[in-house]
């Protein structure tokens, strides 16, 4: 092999060699800079654990079945129409982290089913995601991201806030106090103390498409929470009460699906207005 093959073949290896690199390193990067933890693993529930009205743990792992990577709450093993009106409620309740969070992002997705349970009449589709709770009742003590669509108005309620009895927050709202608007954006301070604070309106959203929603809790221990869909803003609550504990997704009154769970901590708080921009 003549010289100027070989500096022909070498200059191409040296050429793969820095492209492997940089891949490399853009991963790396990625990775850093992403900075997310599964917290399902969609086989089982490890890190978790179920809990139902009823308390009946067989019951429990009927309700939240993992399939395909997806925990699905009312699978086939349901009929279409479940307990409606009976008052009952049994299978109400959630599957809990096993670990406290105070400050972090959490990201999930969801999409509904067509089976409808219990006291669908009232809620139609509802389910939520309680957070910063310091109990583990059905309901608990705690904040909840609601995720909720009322097909009779074709309204989305997901991200509404939910306040029970012994949490606490503060909340600003258009003038008509009926939905969220940023006080800087000339939102008024809540003058009732409502246990229900609805999102900002919004068309961004997924009903009975069977199209996935994405989902954002962004929490700084006390100060703050923010509530996105679909990567929009719709809802925010200030000086929180409890400001850190488990959190638990919700089964309630209709199918639906869970995935791709993830959590990013913080070790120190983040100013809100970085992720307002």
């Amino acid at each position: 092999m003549n010289i100027k093959k070989q500096i022909v073949l070498f200059s191409f290896f040296a050429l793969f060699c820095l492209s492997i690199l940089a891949q490399q390193k853009s991963v790396a990067k990625n990775s850093e800079e992403d900075g997310f933890t599964n917290l399902f693993n969609g086989k089982n529930f490890d890190g978790w654990y179920l809990k139902i009205r009823s308390g009946d743990e067989a019951l429990a792992k009927k309700v939240f079945s993992i399939e395909d990577n997806m925990i699905h709450v009312f699978n086939d093993a349901f009929p279409d129409e479940y307990k409606l009106k009976t008052g009952e409620n049994d299978t109400h309740g959630l599957f809990y982290s096993t670990k406290t969070y105070s400050k972090y992002i959490l990201k999930f997705e969801y999409k509904w089913g067509s089976r409808i349970a219990n006291n669908f009449d009232e809620w139609q589709y509802d389910a939520g995601v309680y957070y910063h709770v310091v109990n583990d009742k059905v309901w608990p003590v705690g904040i909840e991201y609601q995720i909720r669509y009322d097909h009779t108005t074709n309204r989305n309620h997901t991200g509404d806030l939910i306040r029970p009895k012994g949490a606490n927050y503060d909340w600003f709202s258009t003038e008509d106090g009926k939905t969220y608007l940023h006080p800087n954006q000339g939102g008024k301070a809540e003058a009732k103390r409502n246990w229900l604070h609805f999102a900002a309106p919004t068309t961004n959203f997924n009903a009975l498409n069977n199209e996935w929603n994405q989902c954002e809790i962004i929490v700084m221990g006390d100060a703050y929470a923010i509530h996105k869909l679909n990567g929009e803003i719709v809802n925010m609550a200030f000086n929180l009460s409890p400001g850190a504990g488990i959190f638990g997704f919700q089964s309630e009154t209709a199918e639906i699906f869970y995935r791709n769970i993830k959590i990013k901590e913080f070790d120190k708080m983040v100013p809100a207005e970085e992720f307002l921009k």
